[in-house]
């Protein structure tokens, strides 16, 4: 990490033109109340590196705020990170086509609630988890979506295991940390005869050796639902009127700083072919006039609102509406 620490700082000498700007105490002093926050130490060559691009971040964060935007930015566990890292570590790097040209979803009667939140409704909503430095959100929206649906149809709402999925679903067009898709990963718990629990398979973080034993199956897919390709409607009738659903979207830099409010982007993509992270929307609402998806990720709950975020409804914004889909429990 030192040895890259130093290119990087290398690089950001180069594009600068010279030497880095230099940084006030004022600066030093901000860095290491973050370091002391989240626990951080680094070698020498690294924390020079560090310090500028926490630095960087903190400008960006504060001249973000100052000005006029539906969402607000802050400082978290990512911070010291530049956006090449965070994308290296935490999203698909694998390209994804997510379409479901003409999806499967039946919608109901057009009559929908003004909000809906599916962890007010019951116990149908797991805690949030956390991915680690492994481009595996797509198992935990696959995840997220069948413990909720399991639990909606049996009153019984599991923990299932994120890392089968790394392990054995490429067969499905699946990269382990590298990335997949939630349709996809329903695809692989549908045909393979079930998803073990969390306890029975624990998350590693890393890619391995796929240990799946059928005896021990916790949850099982009956078969997979896709809304059709931008039908951001219809993931609204599947969320008001069945369940929480899986999407994938475009994550651009300056979603890694979001802290609270309505996330919008004019930077971001509404493409099938740029979406770089999976997530699941478990309700919807509007603030200050702005409808919103109420979305639970998986970068741990001190990200964003105790690890979830709000984006903008009805825009197909950043493409959250390419690739919907969800499973049917089969119990």
């Amino acid at each position: 990490m030192a040895v890259l620490a130093c290119l990087l700082l290398a690089a950001l000498v180069r594009c600068a033109g010279g030497s880095p700007a230099p940084l006030s105490s004022e600066d030093e002093f901000h860095f290491k109340s973050w370091m002391s926050q989240y626990g951080r130490a680094y070698h020498s060559e690294e924390y020079h590196y560090r310090l500028h691009t926490f630095t960087e971040n903190r400008k960006r964060i504060d001249r973000h705020n100052a000005g006029n935007h539906t969402f607000t930015m802050g400082l978290n566990e990512f911070s010291d990170m530049s956006f090449a890292e965070f994308k290296k570590y935490f999203l698909l790097t694998e390209p994804q086509n997510c379409s479901a040209t003409k999806g499967n979803h039946i919608v109901g009667d057009g009559y929908y609630p003004d909000s809906v939140d599916w962890r007010k409704k019951g116990n149908y909503v797991t805690p949030v988890k956390s991915q680690g430095a492994c481009g595996s959100c797509w198992t935990f929206s696959t995840t997220g979506c069948l413990e909720s649906v399991t639990a909606i149809a049996t009153g019984k709402l599991p923990l299932l295991s994120e890392q089968q999925l790394v392990d054995c679903a490429q067969a499905f067009n699946n990269h382990g940390c590298k990335g997949g898709l939630p349709s996809q990963a329903f695809e692989y718990i549908k045909f393979n005869k079930g998803l073990m629990a969390e306890d029975d398979y624990p998350y590693t973080g890393r890619d391995g050796t796929c240990n799946f034993k059928p005896q021990m199956a916790a949850a099982f897919v009956k078969d997979v639902v896709n809304v059709t390709k931008y039908d951001e409607m219809g993931m609204l009738d599947a969320v008001a009127r069945l369940n929480p659903v899986s999407f994938a979207y475009e994550v651009t830099s300056d979603f890694m700083h979001y802290k609270n409010g309505v996330y919008s982007s004019t930077e971001c993509h509404n493409t099938t072919d740029t979406v770089n992270h999976a997530v699941l929307a478990v309700g919807y609402a509007e603030e200050n006039g702005i409808p919103y998806w109420i979305v639970k990720n998986s970068w741990g709950r001190y990200w964003g609102q105790d690890g979830y975020f709000f984006i903008e409804r009805g825009k197909n914004m950043c493409g959250l509406a390419a690739c919907a889909s969800y499973p049917l429990p089969l119990i």
